[in-house]
C-alpha cells in the first residue's frame, strides 16, 4: 500500500484527489492548517478514511514533522493562496504561500524523504499575456497577476530541485478546472449558484466582470487523474493539462441559464468593479504531451460540466428550502 500526502486536501482538487487515491488503494494523509474553525465540507465523506495532520506552508519545521510522521511515497502540493483577485489585495501573502510555500515543501521533502515523488500544482495563469495560442509546455510565461507570478516561481523552483538534486518532481500546468466542489468566489460557481437561485426564485440578477474572457475549462475530477499519472512515470516532467477548447464566460452563462429554461441576457449585468487590473483575455491549452506520454484525456465535456454544476447547486439549494404541504 502506497502512502500519499496531499497539501490543500480540503480544497476542490485535494478532495477529488483523495477520492481518486483511496479508490487506487492508497493510504492518504491530508495536511491542514491549525484553525479555530474546521473547513472540512469537501472531505466530510472521507474523514473516517484519511488521516489529517497539522502543518503550515509558512512554517518549515511543521513540514518536516509532517513528513517524518507520514513518510509518504508521493507528495501532492496543492495548497496555495488560490483565488486570483485576492492576490492583488494580498500580494506578499500570496508569494509566501504560493511561491515560497512550494520551496519550503520541496526542501522538507529533500531533507526527510528525498525518494518520495513530488507533484507541484502549476497553473495556466503563468502564461498570462499569452505569447502563442494554444499554449504548450514550451510557451514562455508572462503572468498578469501576483498569483500567476507566484505560481511561475513555484514552477521553476520545482524544476530547479529536479535538476539540482535528482528529485522525482513534476509540475502539472493545469488549465481552469471546475466542478460542484468549486468555491463560491470563483466565476463558474458564482454562475451556477446564481442560476439555481434565480430558477428557484431566490435571486433576480447576476453581476459579473469581463464576459468575453476566454478560458479552457475542464472537470476537476478528470484533472486529478493526470496528477497521479505524472508520478507514475519513470522520468519526471512537466505537462499541460487542458481540454484544448476555449469558451467565454458568456458561453458559460448561456449554457447554464438555458439548462433551466432561461435566457442569460435577462439576468446577467456587467459590473466594472469586478474587472481585473490586468486581464488575462484568452487561455487555451495543448495537452498533446499528456495524451502521448500519460495516456490522459478529459472525459467530461464543457457542456456536461456546466450542467453538472447547475444541477448540483439546484439540489443543494432545494434541500434547504422549507417543504411545502404538497411535498411533506
Amino acid at each position: 500500500m502506497k502512502t500519499a500526502l496531499i497539501t490543500g486536501v480540503t480544497g476542490q482538487d485535494g478532495s477529488h484527489l483523495a477520492d481518486f487515491l483511496l479508490a487506487k488503494g492508497y493510504r492518504v494523509a491530508g495536511m491542514v492548517r491549525r484553525a479555530s474553525v474546521d473547513h472540512h465540507e469537501r472531505i466530510s465523506h472521507l474523514l473516517d478514511r484519511i488521516t489529517l495532520v497539522q502543518g503550515d506552508l509558512l512554517d518549515p519545521s511543521s513540514l518536516v514533522r509532517v513528513l517524518e510522521e507520514v513518510r509518504p511515497d508521493e507528495v501532492y502540493n496543492l495548497a496555495a493562496m488560490s483565488f486570483v483577485p485576492t492576490s492583488w489585495a494580498q500580494p506578499v501573502l500570496t508569494g509566501e504561500f504560493t511561491a515560497l510555500g512550494a520551496t519550503r515543501m520541496l526542501e522538507a521533502v529533500r531533507q526527510v524523504c528525498p525518494t518520495a515523488r513530488f507533484y507541484q500544482a502549476s497553473s495556466s495563469e503563468m502564461f498570462g499575456k499569452v505569447r502563442e495560442i494554444p499554449q504548450t509546455e514550451r510557451t514562455p510565461f508572462h503572468p498578469r497577476s501576483p498569483y500567476g507570478v507566484a505560481k511561475a516561481y513555484a514552477h521553476w523552483i520545482t524544476v530547479n530541485y529536479r535538476e539540482s538534486y535528482g528529485m522525482h518532481a513534476s509540475s502539472g500546468i493545469l488549465f481552469n478546472h471546475e466542478g460542484p466542489r468549486r468555491g463560491h468566489e470563483f466565476v463558474t460557481r458564482k454562475i451556477s449558484d446564481a442560476v439555481a437561485k434565480i430558477r428557484l426564485g431566490l435571486a433576480r440578477q447576476l453581476a459579473l466582470g469581463n464576459l468575453d474572457a476566454r478560458r479552457d475549462w475542464g472537470y476537476a475530477g478528470d484533472y486529478v487523474e493526470a496528477m497521479w499519472l505524472m508520478l507514475q512515470q519513470s522520468v519526471p516532467g512537466d505537462y499541460v493539462i487542458a481540454t484544448g477548447q476555449a469558451h467565454t464566460v458568456r458561453d458559460f452563462c448561456r449554457i447554464a441559464f438555458s439548462h433551466v429554461g432561461l435566457a442569460y441576457e435577462d439576468y446577467v449585468v456587467t459590473d466594472p468593479k469586478m474587472l481585473r487590473p490586468a486581464e488575462v483575455d484568452s487561455l487555451l491549452g495543448d495537452a498533446s504531451l499528456a495524451r502521448e506520454k500519460l495516456g490522459w484525456s478529459p472525459r467530461v465535456s464543457f457542456e456536461g460540466l456546466v450542467r453538472m454544476m447547475v444541477d448540483s447547486d439546484l439540489a443543494i439549494l432545494s434541500s434547504r428550502l422549507p417543504r411545502s404541504p404538497e411535498r411533506a
